[in-house]
């Protein structure tokens, strides 16, 4: 149960990373085309250098999935520079720490450093993106990582539940598709597949630099030209997917997973991209029905009446489409239509009334704790900085995206209430164990 509500959890963190001070920055090009924001802040000697690449699980030939995934794991392999394994021992040998994360969306890489080993940093990136080595050895390699990464993810109990929002919200749109891909795809992928691909989304005109930290700006754009100005200009990425016909007629689906014992019950919607103003609205209407055991979901089913052991609900935030999502295991046999209704009714509440003063008033003050509390580390800032240049087009949201939360207002989330969650425009989703009739 607690790796369900985490996955959810970490999902949302995602659409709603708010900064308390003002979080200053400069920008400039490179003429190869890749952007480049700094943040300077001296109040410890830590610095990120980082790099998000417009490239995520819904980009590629859709008999080749999970390709960007794939190469989250495979430009760690080295460069012409660096021996294979080496890049992630350089960095703990030197007082670091690294990750890398993929989306439907964007791929990001980051390390950490003390603030003297900033060059390093940028040497790092750059030959990530200059003189990556992709070779069978390290495709071979890598397809063993993904597979056991995919084994442990997807075996856990309730792990296929994003699998299984996407392929039953999504029937053309490339977000069908898993994030991770399938296996059969990256074993059937030549190597000259892998290069083609790579060659097509990883040029710096397709990524974001970010250097945030304990630095000067000035040294640190001449570090970054030393660094960067040779990396050759990529490909153009053209986009144009197709779009997703509009939910018309409630729709009634089973899944099964050999790996629960209890049933759970989703209803979903399919909902804008987390850059809409929709959006925002939609992220607090989900805080309002499940945000802690005081909301009013929880209070309700699990509390009050009983019916389930637990639940959440979530806006799932996407560049292209959203996903707007509830949850609920029932407590003992409780019929998943019970819970179905149960959820409907509160939904239909917010529809025909406007909630109440006091719980607007809670939302609020709950998206401003966020704003004060979320600004927390260098890190953070860098992968804010990148995301909202990248994903959004506004990096200034670092500091004025708390401002949107506070001009919505109780008839807004009313109206879009209204809009996107009418039970016709919904998927209900019984995930049921393997050997449910």
């Amino acid at each position: 149960m607690k790796k369900i509500l985490l996955l959810f959890s970490v999902a949302a963190l995602c659409n709603i990373n708010l900064f308390a001070q003002n979080v200053d920055f400069t920008e400039f090009d490179l003429d190869n085309g890749l952007h480049v924001i700094l943040h300077q802040d001296n109040s410890a000697p830590v610095v990120t250098t980082s790099v998000m690449y417009d490239v995520g699980g819904k980009d590629g030939d859709r008999e080749r999935t999970g390709f960007a995934h794939f190469f989250e794991h495979l430009l760690f392999e080295g460069s012409e520079n660096i021996g294979r394994g080496e890049f992630m021992k350089i960095i703990p040998a030197n007082g670091g720490s690294f990750n890398a994360n993929t989306s439907q969306d964007r791929t990001y890489y980051y390390e950490t450093f003390p603030s003297n080993k900033l060059e390093l940093g940028l040497w790092l990136e750059s030959e990530r993106m200059l003189h990556p080595v992709i070779d069978q050895v390290g495709v071979d390699t890598q397809n063993e990582v993904v597979k056991e990464e995919k084994r442990q993810r997807y075996d856990a109990p309730y792990g296929k539940i994003l699998k299984v929002l996407n392929e039953n919200l999504f029937q053309v749109h490339p977000y069908k598709d898993e994030n991770i891909g399938k296996m059969e795809h990256l074993d059937a992928a030549t190597l000259e597949e892998f290069m083609a691909y790579h060659k097509t989304f990883y040029g710096p005109n397709n990524a974001v630099l970010i250097v945030a930290g304990d630095i000067d700006s000035e040294k640190t754009e001449a570090l970054v030209r030393k660094y960067f100005d040779e990396v050759p200009t990529g490909n153009k990425v053209v986009r144009n997917f197709p779009k997703e016909e509009p939910i018309t007629e409630n729709v009634r689906v089973k899944a099964y997973d050999r790996n629960i014992q209890i049933p759970m019950v989703l209803s979903t919607f399919r909902t804008p991209g987390f850059a809409s103003r929709d959006s925002y609205i939609l992220n607090m209407i989900s805080t309002y029905l499940s945000d802690g055991k005081s909301s009013v979901l929880y209070k309700k089913l699990v509390d009050d009446q009983k019916q389930a052991l637990q639940t959440q609900v979530i806006n799932l935030g996407q560049m292209d489409y959203s996903i707007f999502a509830t949850l609920a295991l029932p407590l003992g046999d409780v019929p998943l239509d019970t819970l179905i209704n149960e959820i409907e009714e509160e939904i239909s509440l917010i529809q025909t009334e406007l909630i109440s003063e006091r719980s607007y008033q809670k939302l609020l003050n709950k998206f401003e704790n966020q704003f004060v509390n979320s600004n927390s580390s260098i890190a953070g800032i860098a992968n804010s900085l990148a995301r909202y240049y990248m994903l959004y087009g506004d990096v200034n949201l670092i500091n004025e995206q708390i401002n949107i939360y506070r001009s919505i207002t109780r008839e807004e989330i009313q109206a879009v209430a209204k809009k996107y969650l009418n039970s016709n425009q919904r998927v209900d989703i019984e995930y049921l164990p393997e050997t449910a009739e």
